[in-house]
């Protein structure tokens, strides 16, 4: 299975999610309801780790494929791990090797 495969199908079913979330809360509605404990704290701060890893990945990753990593690193700051997801949906497939 490739990269892509995989990404749409997480991709679907996480838009679908989150559709869900903002439409009940709204889009700070989902950050407000982590501020009030320390467990949301945790987990807030867990997703920041976790994206700054896959942005470590995704820069260098774009600029060895000729592609301007700005874009994906702005989407992953506003939208969390839609970025990266898009990313790997939209990234170059790598020409057949004769």
């Amino acid at each position: 299975m490739s990269r892509r495969t995989l990404a749409i199908m997480i991709l679907i079913p996480f838009s679908v999610l989150t559709a869900y979330a903002v439409h009940k809360v709204g889009y700070i509605g989902i950050f407000d309801y982590h501020r009030h404990s320390p467990a949301g704290w945790q987990v807030i701060a867990d997703l920041v780790i976790a994206l700054v890893l896959v942005l470590t990945w995704l820069v260098p990753e774009a600029r060895k494929a000729g592609r301007n990593p700005w874009p994906w690193v702005v989407a992953t700051l506003f939208l969390g791990s839609f970025g990266p997801l898009l990313y790997l949906v939209f990234a170059q497939r790598p020409a057949p090797q004769q």
